[in-house]
């Protein structure tokens, strides 16, 4: 029987009088990566930074490693990777700087960090940018640092919301393979996407959200064999309008 990573029972967030998250179950299992679909404001990324501690959940519970996230929040934190949507990087430090002076958040030294950050910097295809300026870095290559940067504590369970989002299909089409070498190595992944193809490639098991609630759960392939088509003509079938809508 696998591990469970994460968990949810009766979770839901309210933020004053909406409800972003309506009463959801689900669980992770250690070393699959499970992706959370759908279209913007489905709640997605409201789940994502309930789990990694960002906020809590108004009512139900989730568990991260066994750990309550409204107890332990610095225990489960320790053990986290977060690749946000939004580009928080440095603009003033170069690449490597900005994997060396965030690895002090966690307490790792830099004789320690350095090669480190070099040998995340050759995962994600960055190792000749190393001394680089952010600036000078296109929007693909800062969602992969970010990436980078997400890993520097060699986390166990890796978060990311739309780790892709705004990318053109090379660009995508390689962190996607980044993801699928940690995937390989036994990592636990999270990820929130609108992009159905993104969840075919790489995700175990998806949950398909809209409006605050979870429509389905299952694996790319039952979904598509139950319902026909790719994940997008599931969706459309499941919640009768298109992704973007």
């Amino acid at each position: 029987m696998p591990m469970v990573a994460v968990s949810g029972k009766g979770v839901i967030k309210d933020y004053n009088s909406f409800r972003a998250v309506d009463n959801i179950d689900f669980e992770i299992f250690k070393g699959e990566c499970y992706g959370f679909l759908g279209p913007n404001g489905a709640g997605k990324t409201s789940v994502m930074r309930m789990i990694h501690c960002f906020m809590l959940p108004t009512a139900g519970e989730i568990k991260v490693f066994g750990l309550d996230v409204t107890k332990e929040p610095s225990r489960i934190k320790s053990r986290l990777g977060v690749m946000p949507q939004e580009d928080n990087l440095d603009v003033d430090l170069s690449v490597l700087e900005n994997l060396i002076v965030y690895a002090r958040y966690f307490d790792i030294p830099k004789k320690i960090s350095r090669p480190h950050a070099m040998q995340l910097l050759e995962l994600i295809g960055l190792n000749d940018k190393a001394n680089v300026n952010i600036t000078k870095l296109s929007g693909g290559m800062k969602r992969r640092l970010l990436l980078a940067r997400a890993l520097i504590n060699n986390p166990e369970l890796l978060i990311l919301d739309e780790p892709t989002v705004g990318l053109d299909p090379h660009s995508r089409h390689l962190v996607w393979e980044s993801l699928k070498k940690l995937k390989s190595k036994g990592m636990t992944l999270i990820l929130t996407t609108h992009y159905m193809e993104e969840a075919q490639m790489i995700c175990d098991h998806v949950a398909i959200m809209d409006s605050g609630k979870i429509i389905v759960i299952d694996t790319p392939a039952n979904l598509m064999k139950i319902y026909g088509g790719n994940l997008e003509d599931v969706y459309l079938k499941l919640t009768g309008r298109h992704l973007e809508s």
